[in-house]
Order: structure tokens, then C-alpha cells, then sequence
């Protein structure tokens, strides 16, 4: 099969890519720069002379702060987009696999979140990213959520508890958020898998399985670099006042499609990626 992957240099793109690679198929991975998914036009014209077998976009406005006061540009991206996307490759017999994510709950329900359940998004980035959802249902295509996501690749928590174990005696973290830290190539291989079986369209959810909070979350991290978790501080999200809120539960169910593994499984076959010949200060 020949495949596209759009917002190529992103963290997720790069592990699609990585997993793709190694199958030998035909595979391009395109930026901005070679594809602006902004523009109908190019975007219509570029996937019929192509005609890829599967579309993974990755490519999305993920600053989440910066959504609130940048909605149109977020949107932009995140929903109409990802139209001009499903149209495409509807039209070229394509299957579409959009990413999206958590926030397009408002994380006020008792337990985890189905695929069928009520959405409600608390902020513009949700907003914004439900109505990409929408657009890749409409034209009979695949949504894929996934939450807390970490790689090799870019800025994300796991990098951040890294940098800051090594910088700071102690570290202040949420303890009331609860969700599931996804690695990325975990994910990269439920999207490729996706996109071959033989699965209806709709909405599947992506994420590790069991959940913790991010202050959870950073204690693991510690202990795997031989640091004190005592050092990682809980702390109420009202003491971290952001522009987006954020919702207290991003845990999502899977009860469609092939399930991931525990994340603090993931976490540990992943960490000598993560770290590599960094050298950390823990002590």
C-alpha cells in the first residue's frame, strides 16, 4: 500500500514514519513546506496525482494555550483542514486516519470515556479539533484520540521531568488531572494497523492502558532515572492558572480496535530512546 503522512518533522509523524520505513511500502511524509493542508486546492490536486492507500495527518495546531487567543488560526488547521483532507481522499478511494485527542471531552465524567460518549471540549484547542473530527466523519473516514502523548522527538513531559530532575531539588507537579502517557510509537503502530484492517469507520480511542496523574506520572519518570520520587511535589491544578483549562479526566476507553499496553510498560521499554546518551544530574 502507498502511504502519506502529513506534518511530517512532528513528534508522531516521525515515528509513522519510522514504523513505515521498516515495511518496505511506499511512503511520503510531507511538511508544510510541501504540503500546505491549509490549501484545498493543493491538497485535492496532490492526493489524486498520488492516490496514497492511507492518509495518517499529523499535522495539527497543538499549542494549546495559544489556541485560546489564536482560535481562526487553530481552527484552520485543526478542522477545516482536515476536510479538505477527508474530501480528498474520499474522492481518491483513500482511507483518512485523523489524530485527534482527549480534549474534546470536558473530563467531568465519574469514570472513563467511551467513543460513542457526549463530547463537550473545555477550551478552543477541543474546539477546534472536534471539528476536524466531524469533517473526517462526514466523509466516512476514521478518528483516532489519543491523549498524554511522549517521544523521542520534540517537547513533551517526559523530557521536560528529565531536564528539570536534573536542574531543580524539587519539582511541583498536577495531582488531580488523571490520564494515560502514550508513547508515541505505541501509537504510530495502532495507526498502521488501523489503516490495514479490516474495521468500520468512526471513532477509535488509542491509549495506553491504565491511567495515573501527571504528579503519578513524574515519580515514574524519577525512579527510572535513579532519582528521589519524593522529590515530585502533588499539587492542585489551581496552583498552575493556564489560558485553556484543562479537564480533571482525559482517560479514554478502548473499546474498539486493539488495545495498547499498560503505560508504565511503555514508559520503560521506551526509556532508553527518551534518555540516550543524555547525561542527568540527579542527585
Amino acid at each position: 500500500m502507498r502511504w502519506l503522512i502529513t506534518g511530517a518533522g512532528g513528534m508522531l509523524a516521525g515515528d509513522v514514519l519510522d514504523r513505515l520505513t521498516r515495511t518496505g511500502e511506499p511512503v511520503l511524509a510531507l511538511g508544510r513546506a510541501e504540503l500546505d493542508v491549509r490549501d484545498r486546492r493543493a491538497v485535492r490536486e496532490f492526493v489524486a496525482a498520488y492516490r496514497p492507500g492511507a492518509v495518517i495527518n499529523c499535522a495539527g495546531w497543538t499549542a494549546v494555550d495559544d489556541a485560546e487567543t489564536h482560535e481562526a488560526e487553530a481552527l484552520a488547521v485543526n478542522g477545516h483542514a482536515v476536510r479538505w483532507l477527508a474530501e480528498a481522499c474520499e474522492g481518491a478511494g483513500a482511507r483518512l486516519l485523523q489524530v485527534s485527542t482527549d480534549y474534546v471531552f470536558d473530563g467531568a465524567a465519574a469514570g472513563p470515556y467511551g467513543e460513542d460518549d457526549p463530547t463537550g471540549p473545555l477550551n478552543a484547542y477541543g474546539r477546534t479539533k472536534l471539528v476536524g473530527e466531524r469533517a473526517a466523519l462526514d466523509h466516512g473516514q476514521y478518528v483516532v484520540r489519543t491523549a498524554w502523548l511522549y517521544g523521542a522527538r520534540g517537547t513533551n513531559f517526559v523530557r521536560t521531568m528529565i531536564r528539570l530532575a536534573g536542574e531543580r531539588p524539587s519539582v511541583d507537579v498536577v495531582d488531580d488531572q488523571r490520564g494515560q502517557p502514550t508513547w508515541a510509537a505505541d501509537l504510530a503502530g495502532s495507526l498502521v494497523r488501523l489503516a490495514r484492517a479490516d474495521l468500520p469507520p468512526g471513532v477509535y480511542h488509542a491509549t495506553s492502558a491504565g491511567e495515573t496523574s501527571w504528579h503519578g506520572f513524574a515519580r515514574e519518570i524519577f525512579a527510572l532515572l535513579g532519582a528521589d520520587p519524593e522529590r515530585v511535589r502533588p499539587v492542585p491544578t489551581g496552583d498552575f492558572p493556564r489560558p485553556a483549562r484543562r479537564p480533571a479526566n482525559s482517560v479514554l476507553a478502548c473499546r474498539k480496535g486493539e488495545p495498547i499496553r499498560h503505560w508504565r510498560e511503555a514508559l520503560h521499554a521506551a526509556w532508553p530512546v527518551l534518555v540516550g546518551s543524555r547525561q542527568c544530574n540527579v542527585a
